[in-house]
C-alpha cells in the first residue's frame, strides 16, 4: 500500500536541512539596514517543483534543437508539475503553519504559493528577512542560502518572494535633443519612424495582420491610458487593438508620469499593436522581483482564457544580479513555451557589452537559449529600401548600446554550434546573445505616444514587440504556431533572409559577416523569413503500427466438420483388394507430386468402365502421397480428414471420393471412403453409373471438371489448384 507523502517524510522539522542549490543571495549593495522583517507581517512565496517527466529534446541529424512540440493534453499528463512533490510541499506548508493558496493552473505551471507570517516563513525555509532600504525605497531582504528539509531535496528547484527587491530593469531609451549638436553624432540620426514604416523596411507582409493570435506582453510596472492609445491608432489611421490586462500577484495597470515604466508599457503595445494590426494584446502587470517575473511569465504560457501564441519582454538584468535558481526555474518556465509553440521574444539590454555591471555580461532572460534574444542597430531607410544600418552604440552620448556577449551560465546551444561564438569569460557558460536584431536606436527610433505626450523612443525594448508582432504575423499567414524558431533561422540557407549587419560594435564585441554577438543573425528580411519558419508537422507519434487488422481469420476454413453425409445407398460390393499401404508412397520422394499433372489430363482422356476407377485410383493414391500426414493429406486430397487419421485413411478416402465423381455419379465426395466395405463396391459402382450417365467425350469432359474442382480443394479448405500445387512443390 503506497504510504502519504506525510507518512514517507514525516517530521520535516525533525529533519537534517540542506541548502537548497542555486539559492544562494548576494548582500544587496548601498543597503541601509532598518530593522528585522516584523514577525507578524504576511509573505507569500513561489514553490517551484519538478515537472513529472522531462521534455524530451528534439535531435536533428543527431544534434539537440530544444524541446519536441507537443499538445497541451501531452504536456499536461506528462510534464506538469510532478503530483508527489506538490504533496509533499503541502504537507511541509501544513506542519509550519503556512496556508496553500488556491490555483487552477498551480500543476501546469509547477507552482506552489504558500503564506505565512514572516515568523513562520523564516523556521520553514531557514532564513533571516530583514528591512533594508535600496535607493531610497525600502524592501524586504535575505542573503544566502534557502535552508529547506532533507525530504524536499529534488522536488523543491526554486523558492521565489522571500526577497522583494527589484529584480530588471525596463529597457527603453527616450531620445534626448542635444544642445551642442556637434559634439554628437546622435545629431546627424537620420530620423524616426512610425512602427509601421519600421515594418516596412523590413518588408513585413502588408496582406497578413496576426488576425487570431494573441500577443502576450509582460510588465513588471507602470501602466497605459486608454485615451492615448485611442488618439494614437487614430494619427496612424489604424483601429486600436482589442487590449486586456491581466493582474499577477497583485501587479495592476497604474500610469503615473513619462518619466516612469508608462513608457516601456505604451511602447510595448504601440509597436506590437501598429504592426501586427488584427491581433489581440494581453498585458500581464506583475511586481518588479524573481517570483513576479517568473509567474507572470508562467501564467501567460499556460492561459486558457486568453492563449497567446507570442510572449513579448522588455525587462531584464545582468546574469550576474539573478540567483541560477531564479534563472533555471524562469528558462524551465521558457522551455515550456518552447514545448507548447509559443514563441518568447526578449529584449537584449540597452548597456552595451557590460549590461551596466563590471566586466562583460549579458542580459537574462535574454540569454535563456529558449526565447529570441533582440538586438539592437541604427536604421537610416527610405520607405521598403534600407540605406544603411549598422549596430546601435551611442555609448558617447550616453544613449545606450545594444547588449551583446556570451552567457556565464547557459552552454552553448548545438544550433549556434557553427556561429563561432566567442568564449565565455567564465568557466561555464557559452550561449551567444542576441539572435536577432531590428531598430534600437533613439535617434532613428519609434515615434510613440505616453502621457499625453508624442515623443521618440528607441532601445531593445523596442526590438522585442517588434519581433513579436512579425511572429504573429508569421503564425497567422502559415496557419500554425512557428513557436520555438532557433532551429530554423540558424541554418545556412536562412542567411539569405537577414540584413547581415557587418559594422560597428557595442564595446567589446564588433559585427561581422554572420552571426556577431552585437547583432546575432541581423534584421529581418520577413517576406524572405517566413516561409522558412514553417514548423515541421508536429510528429504524429509514429502510430504503433497500426494493428494490421488481425485479419479476421479468414477462418482458416475453419475444415468446416464436412458434414458426413450418409452413404447412398450402394448394392453389396464385391470385395476388391485394399488397395497398397499409401504410407508406403509418403516415402517416396515428395517432388514427385507435381506430376499430378500428366495424369489428370489421361484422367479426363479416358473415362469409361473400369478405367475410371482404377484411373483415378491412381490419381488419388499419387495425390494423397504428396503430404504423408496431418492435415495437411487431408487438404491436398480435397478431403477434410483429422490429422490423426489422414496418414492412415488418404489413399482410401481419395480413391473412393474421385472415384464417385468421376464416374458421373452426383456424390459430394464427403461420404466416400469412410469405410472399407464401401471402397469395395467403387469398382462396381463405377462402372454402372459409367454406363448411365458418361459417354465418350462427355464422360472427359465431366470427369476432367470433377478432377479439376476436387484439386482445388473446394471442399476441403485448399485455394490451390493442381497445377499451383506442382508449381509450390518444385
Amino acid at each position: 500500500m503506497a504510504q502519504s507523502p506525510r507518512s514517507m517524510n514525516p517530521h520535516f522539522a525533525e529533519q537534517a536541512r540542506v541548502v537548497l542549490k542555486g539559492s544562494e543571495k548576494a548582500a544587496a549593495e548601498n543597503a541601509v539596514h532598518v530593522k528585522a522583517t516584523p514577525s507578524k507581517s504576511k509573505v507569500t512565496v513561489s514553490v517551484i517543483v519538478k515537472r513529472k517527466e522531462e521534455l524530451k529534446i528534439n535531435k536533428r541529424a543527431g544534434r539537440a534543437n530544444g524541446p519536441v512540440r507537443v499538445s497541451r493534453a501531452e504536456y499536461k499528463k506528462h510534464h506538469a508539475a510532478d503530483p508527489d512533490a506538490i504533496a509533499m510541499v503541502k504537507a511541509f506548508a501544513k506542519e509550519f503553519n503556512l496556508q496553500v493558496e488556491d490555483d487552477p493552473t498551480a500543476v501546469m505551471r509547477r507552482t506552489v504559493q504558500l503564506t505565512g507570517t514572516a515568523d513562520d516563513i523564516q523556521r520553514a525555509f531557514g532564513v533571516e528577512l530583514d528591512q533594508k532600504i535600496i535607493d531610497g525605497v525600502e524592501y524586504r531582504v535575505r542573503e544566502g542560502g534557502i535552508q529547506l528539509p532533507a525530504g524536499l531535496a529534488g522536488a523543491v528547484l526554486a523558492v521565489l518572494g522571500l526577497d522583494n527587491r527589484p529584480q530588471a530593469k525596463p529597457h527603453f531609451r527616450v531620445r534626448t535633443v542635444h544642445a551642442d549638436a556637434a559634439a554628437s553624432e546622435a545629431a546627424a540620426a537620420p530620423a524616426s519612424y512610425t512602427p509601421p514604416q519600421v515594418a516596412e523596411a523590413y518588408q513585413f507582409p502588408s496582406t497578413a495582420s496576426g488576425a487570431g493570435q494573441t500577443i502576450a506582453i509582460l510588465e513588471l510596472g507602470g501602466g497605459y491610458r486608454q485615451d492615448d492609445l485611442t488618439t494614437y491608432f487614430q494619427g496612424l489611421k489604424l483601429a486600436a487593438p482589442a487590449i486586456t490586462s491581466v493582474s499577477v500577484d497583485g501587479g495592476v495597470n497604474s500610469p503615473t508620469t513619462g518619466a516612469s515604466a508608462d513608457t516601456e508599457v505604451m511602447l510595448d503595445i504601440e509597436v506590437a499593436g501598429s504592426v501586427a494590426t488584427g491581433a489581440a494584446i494581453v498585458v500581464y502587470f506583475t511586481p518588479n522581483t524573481d517570483q513576479g517575473f517568473t509567474d507572470a511569465i508562467t501564467t501567460a504560457i499556460h492561459d486558457e482564457t486568453n492563449k497567446p501564441s507570442v510572449i513579448s519582454i522588455s525587462w531584464g538584468g545582468p546574469e550576474s544580479t539573478w540567483t541560477a535558481q531564479a534563472m533555471t526555474a524562469l528558462d524551465a518556465a521558457c522551455q515550456s513555451a518552447a514545448a507548447l509553440g509559443v514563441t518568447v521574444t526578449v529584449a537584449a539590454g540597452d548597456n552595451g557589452s557590460t549590461d551596466g555591471a563590471k566586466g562583460n555580461n549579458v542580459d537574462f532572460p535574454a540569454s535563456s537559449p529558449h526565447v529570441l534574444a533582440c538586438g539592437g542597430t541604427k536604421l537610416d531607410a527610405n520607405g521598403s529600401t534600407i540605406v544603411s544600418e549598422v549596430v546601435w552604440n551611442e555609448l558617447a552620448s550616453n544613449d545606450g548600446a545594444t547588449g551583446g556577449g556570451v552567457s556565464n551560465f547557459f552552454p552553448l546551444p548545438t544550433w549556434q554550434a557553427n556561429s563561432k561564438v566567442p568564449a565565455p569569460s567564465g568557466k561555464t557558460g557559452g550561449r551567444g546573445v542576441p539572435d536577432v536584431a531590428g531598430d534600437a536606436d533613439p535617434n532613428s527610433g519609434y515615434q510613440i505616444r505616453v502621457d499625453g505626450s508624442d515623443t521618440v523612443v528607441g532601445g531593445t525594448s523596442a526590438v522585442a514587440p517588434l519581433w513579436a508582432a512579425l511572429t504573429a504575423v508569421a503564425n497567422q499567414q502559415l496557419g500554425a504556431q512557428v513557436g520555438f524558431i532557433q532551429p530554423a533561422i540558424y541554418t545556412a540557407k536562412a542567411a539569405a533572409a537577414f540584413n547581415d549587419i557587418t559594422q560597428g560594435n557595442n564595446g567589446a564585441f564588433s559585427a561581422g559577416p554572420g552571426w556577431d554577438a552585437t547583432t546575432g543573425q541581423g534584421s529581418p528580411i520577413a517576406s524572405k523569413l517566413i516561409p522558412l519558419l514553417a514548423p515541421a508537422p508536429t510528429p504524429v507519434p509514429t502510430p504503433a503500427p497500426a494493428p494490421k487488422p488481425t485479419p479476421t481469420p479468414t477462418p482458416a476454413p475453419t475444415p468446416t466438420p464436412t458434414p458426413t453425409p450418409t452413404p447412398t445407398p450402394t448394392p453389396t460390393p464385391t470385395p476388391t483388394p485394399t488397395p497398397t499401404p499409401v504410407k508406403k508412397k509418403h516415402k517416396k520422394k515428395k517432388k514427385k507430386a507435381a506430376k499430378a499433372k500428366p495424369v489428370k489430363k489421361k484422367a479426363a482422356k479416358k473415362v469409361s468402365g473400369k478405367k475410371v476407377a482404377k484411373k483415378t485410383k491412381k490419381v488419388s493414391e499419387k495425390k494423397s502421397g504428396k503430404k504423408p500426414s496431418g492435415k495437411k493429406a487431408g487438404k491436398k486430397t480435397g478431403k477434410k480428414v483429422s490429422s490423426k487419421k489422414a496418414g492412415k485413411k488418404a489413399g482410401k478416402k481419395t480413391g473412393k471420393k474421385i472415384a464417385g465423381k468421376k464416374a458421373g455419379k452426383k456424390v459430394s465426395g464427403k461420404k466416400t471412403g469412410k469405410k472399407p466395405a464401401e471402397k469395395k463396391a467403387k469398382k462396381k459402382n463405377a462402372d454402372k453409373k459409367a454406363g448411365k450417365k458418361i459417354s465418350g467425350k462427355k464422360a472427359g469432359k465431366k470427369a476432367d471438371k470433377k478432377i479439376s474442382k476436387k484439386k482445388t480443394g473446394k471442399k476441403g479448405g485448399k485455394k490451390a489448384s493442381g497445377k499451383k500445387k506442382g508449381k509450390k512443390k518444385r
